[in-house]
């Protein structure tokens, strides 16, 4: 065998260190039945392997000494032995090695998340060409984390990965085959796959970049969604990020060029590159010749409506051929009952007529027939036959005239609840949180867990997919969802809305590019919309014009640009509901002009994505109608200390929801939340910095959930805690660092159920006991943990192993 001890702890090579690790994770494979050890470490171990590579190509060049790496080494060699020994474990040693298990796996998480990330930063800096004097002042990895820890940029990965294939595929075997022999040919180096909307190009890219022939030839597959408006140096920043460099602001197109042609050049040495370019638009052959850089074994994929024939090969996707088309619409639409052959025959036949070989009107069509009696298959025929919706056209029908029956046939609050999509952008994925919040107060009868459903019936119909992106939470809590749709689906929900005037539109898109408004809007009009969206560019310099918008209950703000002030005419929208504002950029956006907020006397929620914002600038707007406040990806800095004191109570007398998430240098929390006397959920999740909550977090007496979830430096909360008599929720799972929970937590009469995935050492005090019924979730290597720990204390409790785990990267949606 090979000797451990050398590999492990002796002064060797920085190579053994990938060598030492590799044969652990072989070894642990082998013990599949016991998950703590078959499923965390190896999937950490893995997870680490690629990393201690870099480590084992860099060690002459980072001068990493034994010293410095000999902790990482201790805890493989503890790996190691913990693998070997668990043949002989016994069943009462089983929740003691777990422990063991789960210290190591963390341990190994750590180096992987912090140590090993700011060795990818100081080689992005290389790459990108700007490393020079700031690598050479730091001394040592130790010192590496003083002088680049401050920097506050998360690394986001998943930004170009392939799509998952979430359905069976019908009528794409011969044109893969087509396509796949083109891709492997070495003559071709770009190709081109060309149809109508709704034909099925993505999918057909998607499947081909699955195919095991296809991932055995090109070792990096990319997959980036272009759309109509294309940002290059955003497309070559999200291939940087996906490959684990820090954003990186380009100042203009050459340097991006740079930078992609620097990174692929970085790739390609460990094999062969395929780039694919999603649902490029009519226009875009000068974005197209930039991504065009000459090298060996580097490839791209296009998908568009349209034809490049200068760029390379095109490929023309046809509409499905009638036995296709045949098969799909009984895949999705099961056969009426009481149906004669011929009968049912005939109704096919008039309804893939109808459908044109599109699959995703087939599939649309065929989801609304789905388990519907013999009356509706034919009252639907009929409705086409008597012409109601396309059948007065000589012509063969659009994809997006294909699909009107089945806009027609919503019910209603659905329909409205479709058109509503067309207010977001293009292939935008959005949370489930951010529809329901703009739901709950345009149609004011509907709760949450209403709106909910409504986008369920929506997905059900196939109009839009509802991703779940982990476990769903309890009470109300969907940020665990992402909303995305078809882009021909956004189209013919906007074409129902352009059918009136635009400035009598109940739904207002405003587009800016550059400082470019549209004629319509530069003469201060007055727009009927309850629901207005504006979109601006990185170049917008927030020199806005005049609107008035009096009728405006839900403002949707898409941004780009690194400072945005909001526009004033926005005090003049006193119906004003709901505000969202959403940064598409790489850095936090310094929002300005937040004052004319104040005037907004029904505002009742917020939400800020990627912006910076001073939290004190809220408590001063004294909305007195905020019922809600979402703050996700936001930078706050120095916000926690003011001279001037606030009456937090009287500011924001109705707010009753704080969510705040993904925000990476909070590591204060804001002393007026917990002044905030009618709040009633507190969530702060995925904010890695916060290490404490404050004591007086117990003034908070009608919260009723608490959620500090994915706060993996938090050690414990306040023993203040056990003062917040109304609290029925607590979840503190994945909060990795916390070992104990308030002593007197049994006071908490109220408290039904805690939810602790993966808090291995999390305690739980005597004081539980007093707690009837208490619910605890967890995953079951913490199930056995708690097991030893409490069953000889109370007879009650209630511990339910999830077999789910929060598998899931939430920054894939940006």
């Amino acid at each position: 065998m090979t000797d451990w001890v050398d590999l492990g702890l002796g002064s060797v090579a920085g190579a053994l260190v990938s060598e030492a690790l590799k044969l652990v994770i072989e070894e642990a494979k082998k013990y599949k039945s016991f998950k703590p050890l078959s499923k965390d470490l190896v999937s950490t171990m893995e997870r680490l392997f690629p990393l201690t590579k870099k480590i084992d190509s860099m060690q002459n060049e980072l001068d990493l000494g034994a010293g410095e790496l000999k902790q990482l080494r201790q805890t493989i060699e503890r790996a190691r032995v913990l693998v070997l020994k668990f043949p002989g474990v016994r069943f009462y040693e089983k929740s003691n090695y777990t422990r063991k298990i789960v210290e190591t796996n963390e341990d190994l998480a750590k180096f992987c998340d912090i140590d090993l990330q700011l060795l990818q930063y100081r080689n992005q800096l290389t790459l990108l060409g700007v490393a020079g004097n700031l690598v050479d002042k730091v001394d040592g990895l130790s010192k590496r984390m003083d002088g680049l820890v401050s920097v506050p940029v998360p690394v986001f990965r998943d930004l170009c990965s392939v799509p998952k294939l979430d359905k069976a595929l019908v009528g794409l075997d011969w044109p893969l085959m087509e396509l796949k022999k083109r891709l492997l040919d070495d003559a071709v180096v770009n190709l081109v796959v060309s149809a109508p909307p709704g034909c099925g190009k993505t999918t057909l890219a998607t499947q081909l970049c699955h195919d095991a022939d296809v991932k055995g030839r090109f070792k990096h597959i990319f997959f980036n969604v272009v759309s109509n408006t294309p940002n290059f140096r955003v497309l070559v920043q999200n291939l940087l990020q996906h490959n684990g460099y820090a954003p990186h602001t380009f100042d203009n197109d050459s340097q991006a060029t740079v930078g992609l042609r620097n990174l692929l050049e970085e790739l390609r040495e460990d094999g062969p590159i395929l780039l694919v370019l999603d649902d490029v638009w009519r226009g875009a052959e000068p974005l197209l010749q930039k991504f065009r850089i000459t090298l060996p074994d580097y490839k791209i994929l296009v998908t568009s409506r349209f034809d490049f024939p200068s760029f390379g090969f095109n490929y023309h996707l046809k509409p499905l051929e009638d036995g296709d088309a045949r098969a799909l619409l009984i895949q999705w639409a099961s056969r009426p009952d009481n149906t004669s052959d011929k009968e049912y025959e005939d109704l096919l036949q008039k309804i893939l007529k109808r459908c044109n070989g599109f699959p995703i009107v087939i599939e649309v069509v065929g989801v609304s027939l789905n388990g519907r009696s013999l009356r509706t298959w034919k009252g639907q025929v009929d409705s086409w036959t008597l012409g109601e919706t396309i059948l007065d056209s000589p012509s063969q029908p659009t994809v997006l005239e294909c699909l009107q029956p089945s806009f027609d046939a919503l019910v209603p609050n659905l329909k409205e609840c479709f058109l509503d999509m067309g207010s977001f952008l293009e292939d935008q994925k959005i949370r489930a949180s951010v529809i329901i919040d703009i739901w709950m107060e345009l149609y004011s009868k509907s709760s949450s867990i209403l709106c909910m459903k409504y986008l369920e019936d929506l997905a059900s119909q196939n109009l839009l997919k509802l991703v779940p992106l982990g476990n769903e939470t309890e009470d109300g809590f969907y940020n665990e969802f992402l909303v995305t749709q078809h882009d021909i689906l956004r189209e013919l929900a906007i074409r129902q809305s352009e059918l009136e005037a635009i400035l009598k539109r109940k739904r207002l898109s405003l587009e800016i590019r550059e400082d470019t408004f549209p004629d319509w809007c530069l003469n201060g009009p007055v727009v009927n919309a309850s629901l207005l969206s504006i979109s601006t560019d990185d170049l917008f310099s927030s020199n806005w014009v005049k609107i008035d918008c009096p009728n405006v209950e839900a403002l949707v703000l898409n941004l780009s640009s690194s400072d945005y002030a909001l526009p004033s005419f926005i005090a003049g929208m006193k119906k004003l509901k709901v505000l969202t504002i959403t940064n598409h950029g790489f850095y936090p956006a310094r929002l300005s002009n937040f004052s004319c907020l104040s005037s907004l006397p029904n505002l009742k929620r917020i939400r800020l994505e990627k912006v910076s914002v001073t939290l004190l600038d809220i408590v001063h707007l004294q909305l007195r109608s905020l019922k809600m406040l979402s703050l996700v990806m936001c930078s706050f800095g120095d916000v926690f200390y003011d001279s001037e004191y606030i009456d937090v109570s009287k500011a924001l007398p109705s707010l009753q929801e704080i969510d705040i998430d993904y925000c990476y240098d909070l590591d204060e929390f804001p002393y007026w939340v917990c002044e905030v006397g009618s709040l009633k959920t507190l969530s702060i999740t995925n904010c890695n910095k916060l290490s404490v909550l404050p004591e007086a977090i117990g003034n908070l007496s009608k919260l009723e959930v608490l959620r500090v979830n994915s706060c993996i430096n938090l050690s414990e909360l306040p023993e203040t805690t056990d003062r917040l008599s109304n609290l029925r929720f607590l979840d503190i799972s994945h909060c990795l660092g916390l070992r104990k929970l308030p002593l007197e937590i049994g006071k908490l009469q109220k408290l039904k159920k805690v939810s602790m995935r993966k808090c291995w050492r999390c305690e739980l005090p005597d004081s539980v006991r007093d707690l009837e019924d208490l619910e605890v979730k967890c995953e079951e290597e913490t199930r056995l943990i708690l097991w030893e720990r409490l069953m000889p204390k109370m007879r009650n409790l209630r511990v339910h192993e999830e077999e789910t785990e929060h598998n899931l990267n939430l920054l894939q949606m940006f």
